[in-house]
């Protein structure tokens, strides 16, 4: 591509002033371009920053929902913490549940661990860890036919849906704690160890 500046004769006397003036426009745009980045770090930092900040509180309900991706069933949950509800042949147990403050950016995390019986009846892991509810591919549940994911963390139940526990009776058998998913343990046990420390405070 030719130079337009370089496509018409130009008096001797106006060449300093052309390569001037080019100098200073390439020095403009590298100067706006610094300032553009500088700008969109400092607000990337920021951000980061602020999602550093948010303050999450404890909820004694969860809400969840479940999905069979054969039939496209899906049912809507609303447990409490230490509860378990079923789905299919999915026993899912819920350990904790937090929110953001109102005035943050709105998130809702659950320690869930979830688990199935199987035709020979075992009970064998399928998931333990943290959900969230704006980023539910962070912990994806690897199930080739049931999905479950966080909607929102609850002070109470729908009267509705109080019946969706199960009763201590109802649930036949549990996985073998020392075969959960490694990482999810420590977690929870992370979990369970600052509750502990604040009821000890108390």
């Amino acid at each position: 591509m030719a130079d337009p500046y370089e496509t018409h004769e130009r008096p001797d006397c106006m060449k300093p002033f052309y390569s001037t003036f080019r100098f200073c426009l390439s020095c403009a745009l590298i100067l706006s371009a610094a300032a553009t980045m500088s700008m969109l770090t400092s607000f990337g930092n920021k951000a980061s920053a602020q999602e550093e900040d948010r303050t999450f509180r404890e909820f004694p309900v969860v809400k969840l929902r479940s999905l069979d991706k054969i039939t496209a069933r899906t049912m809507t949950f609303e447990a409490r913490v230490g509860s378990t509800v079923k789905f299919g042949p999915l026993f899912i147990r819920i350990r904790a549940c937090r929110k953001t403050d109102p005035i943050d950016k709105p998130e809702a995390a659950a320690f869930l661990q979830i688990w199935e019986i199987t035709p020979e009846e075992k009970a064998e892991w399928v998931y333990s860890g943290w959900m969230f509810s704006s980023s539910p591919a962070l912990s994806p549940m690897d199930h080739v036919i049931y999905d479950v994911w966080v909607l929102d963390c609850q002070t109470d139940q729908a009267e509705h849906k109080k019946d969706d526990e199960l009763k201590e009776g109802e649930i036949p058998v549990t996985p073998d704690k020392a075969d959960e998913p490694n990482g999810a343990a420590s977690s929870q046990n992370g979990s369970e160890e600052e509750e502990a420390s604040e009821n000890g405070d108390n």
